[in-house]
């Protein structure tokens, strides 16, 4: 019989209670006397891995200690008996049991007989990602880096969640030895609403991720453990595809990653430059010297030291380009909290274009913007915070999303007479519906838009809460400008060149581009490299 500890209690939490089951799993596959040695141990939950060595004492490594079955050894039979009740072992020697999360790898002599295995407790916690979750859901690919057992598998796990159940993203994730989404066809609800893709064979890793997204059509990818050079040339490729990566690779810190010649195309790769010899006394350099050879696939680069401290460049492309000129990195240290949230215990010296936090809204009268209007309101109807914004005629998760990407301290209201101010669409305002008219007898500000895109909605969010455009973020001034060239495109049928942008920005400007079907691609070379906008619809190149 199973230890009180590991029976399911239904008064426990959800996640909690699911985790007791699975762990029931894990045990319900292990030899009779080992399960029973394990079900005495008071510090049960927190069982990390049980390792058993042909000839050798079972070994139980919990997360503060490690211990061992000192009146027993491993017997070829304990073996048979654990791989005859868990899936398959596929070509990499890994194996699980089917809706859970838990792995379990072979040692296999050189006849292929199994002489060891490594039973690796597998677990769905929620809130790992609070210290990073401004990053992840900044929409710039993130890398993590960290030694075996610190915990990116699981951060990747409640990453999809994230970004799939809250953020309603299509998240795909590349599941090659299905530790991420668990064992067997249907993956484990800690994924939440993203989907799983496995692998057939762990060589094809990168095929798979070309897969994805030429076929399923995702925002974002996770990709567990990038190790090989095809790999990183198809993350490459997928992030000049304009989708988000998360992913995991194999090594400890930027540095190490940076000098090893399979990985180092993930930050931009290193090549040897020889210069001028005006160039290298100006510098005060050797003549050949060392330089970032293409913009990095992933823009920020997580290091986690330990569970509860990261380290993070925010800004992979200025680090590794001053890591090149000697200067050691500074990254963000962040350490979480006993109460979930965290604390910056050392400021990067390297930041992103980030815009400050906007002043608080006053609703009044505001002079007109070139892509949006704000008809006059009285100072009497302002109110306090949070503000409620009403959309009318225009996409209800684009002023959502636009809200969150310039830090508003506002909500989208459900109706009109619980609003503070409307956003609504020119051709709807003309016509001066009940709504319409209910907002003006209310004398609340009114922004009216051209059309229902994500710039000119955040163009009318700034205007509403008197944002200037020296507060308008980098993200915002790209997508206008990419906003403003579709419509010269569309009007001239002429190709239209952008200003040079990072490859983030880049990404995002392209991704605006598709929504409205036309083709688009990157020109020039870094740090000059520009997005140039094609007057071609993109059904028109399929024809072709």
């Amino acid at each position: 019989m199973p230890n009180e500890k590991t029976k399911t209690n239904p008064s426990l939490p959800t996640g909690e209670r699911a985790f007791s089951e699975d762990l029931n799993a894990m045990l319900e596959v292990l030899p009779p006397a080992i399960r029973q040695w394990l079900e005495e141990q008071p510090d049960l939950p927190e069982l990390l891995e049980i390792v058993l060595d042909l000839g050798r004492m079972p070994e139980a490594r919990f997360m503060k200690r490690t211990i061992r079955l000192e009146s027993a050894q491993v017997e070829d039979y304990d073996l048979k008996y654990v791989a005859e009740r868990i899936g398959e072992f596929g070509k990499d020697n890994r194996a699980g049991i089917p809706r859970t999360l838990h792995r379990i790898s072979a040692i296999r002599n050189r006849q292929g007989r199994i002489v060891g295995l490594t039973c690796r407790v597998g677990r769905a916690i929620y809130g790992t990602i609070d210290i990073i979750h401004d990053i992840v859901a900044s929409g710039k690919s993130v890398l993590m880096l960290g030694r075996p057992g610190v915990g990116k598998t699981t951060r990747l796990r409640e990453v999809a969640r994230v970004l799939a159940d809250e953020y309603d993203k299509r998240v795909i994730i590349v599941d090659t030895s299905n530790e991420i989404a668990g064992d067997g066809d249907i993956p484990h609800p800690g994924i939440g609403f993203a989907r799983r893709m496995q692998v057939p064979e762990p060589n094809l890793q990168h095929a798979v991720m070309i897969e994805a997204v030429e076929n399923h059509m995702p925002e974002v990818i996770i990709i567990d453990e990038i190790g090989t050079e095809l790999e990183a040339y198809a993350a490459r490729t997928i992030a000049e595809r304009g989708v988000q990566l998360i992913g995991t690779a194999h090594g400890t810190t930027l540095e190490n990653l940076l000098m090893n010649p399979t990985l180092s195309d993930l930050v931009g790769g290193i090549q040897s430059v020889t210069l001028s010899d005006e160039e290298a006394r100006r510098r005060g350099t050797q003549k050949t010297v060392l330089e970032r050879k293409a913009p990095p696939t992933f823009d920020v680069l997580i290091e986690i030291l330990d569970y509860h401290r990261l380290a993070i460049h925010l800004d992979v492309a200025q680090t590794v380009d001053r890591m090149l000129r000697g200067v050691q990195p500074r990254p963000e240290i962040r350490v979480q909290t006993p109460s979930g949230t965290y604390e910056v215990v050392q400021r990067s010296d390297i930041s992103p274009s980030t815009s400050e936090p906007p002043p608080e809204p006053t609703f009044g009268v505001v002079s007109a913007a070139p892509t949006s209007s704000v008809v006059n309101a009285s100072s009497s109807s302002q109110r306090g915070n949070p503000s409620r914004v009403f959309p009318y005629g225009v996409s209800r998760s684009r002023l959502e999303k636009a809200l969150r990407d310039l830090h508003l301290p506002a909500y989208v209201a459900r109706d009109v007479s619980d609003a503070d101010a409307m956003v609504v669409i020119h051709s709807t305002f003309q016509r001066r519906p009940p709504k319409v008219r209910e907002a003006l007898n209310k004398q609340i500000p009114i922004a009216v838009v051209r059309s229902n895109t994500y710039a000119q909605l955040a163009s009318a969010l700034r205007d509403l809460f008197h944002r200037s455009q020296n507060d308008e973020s980098a993200e915002d001034r790209a997508l206008r400008e990419a906003e403003e060239g579709v419509e010269h495109v569309l009007a001239t049928a002429e190709p239209y060149e952008l200003s040079p942008r990072n490859s983030y920005l880049r990404r995002l400007q392209h991704q605006l581009i598709e929504k409205y079907r036309l083709l688009s691609e990157s020109v020039g070379e870094e740090p000059y490299r520009r997005v140039r906008i094609l007057p071609i619809y993109a059904d028109e190149q399929g024809e072709r």
